[in-house]
């Protein structure tokens, strides 16, 4: 899905139309409360979880439900136009589609993207059809070290 956008040169009515277009071909209807998840979602390095997603719009939208914005999140997965990331607790949600890796912080939770090396290739596994890969690298983010630093 958002292989192809958040393009900057695109106007908010082209933006619109694109994010009507990716619903439609992940089989959902182009609702007003789907489009607005899609637009939250555009862009957004933060890896939200599905109930960080409604907190953020539950109060634009008066007929938003928390299902529907995991539904959502789940139909645009299973089409391949979203990731969704297994790291412990919530299931994250990942509009870059492109291969690569995840660094998380283990102090503060943040989760950014880290680029793959263009070379890697999975190991051949006899009896076993490997679909993807992820690699996650945990530790602490500059921020929560210089706290640690500072506290210590």
């Amino acid at each position: 899905m958002f292989r192809s956008i958040p393009n900057k040169e695109l106007s908010q009515a082209g933006l619109e139309l694109r994010i009507a277009a990716e619903l439609r071909a992940a089989g959902l209807r182009a609702t007003a409360p789907r489009r607005a998840i899609v637009r939250e979602l555009l862009g957004d390095t933060s890896h939200p979880t599905a109930q960080q997603l409604f907190e953020r719009l539950e109060g634009q939208l008066r007929t938003l439900s928390f299902a529907t914005v995991y539904n959502t999140l789940r139909a645009l997965n299973d089409a391949g136009h979203v990731g969704r990331l297994e790291l412990g607790g919530a299931a994250r949600f990942d509009p870059n589609v492109e291969p690569h890796h995840h660094a998380i912080c283990e102090s503060c939770g943040e989760v950014r993207d880290v680029p793959a090396p263009k070379a890697a290739r999975a190991p051949r596994l006899s009896g076993f059809r490997i679909s993807r890969v992820d690699h996650v690298y945990r530790g602490v983010c500059a921020p929560c070290l210089e706290a640690e630093t500072q506290t210590s």
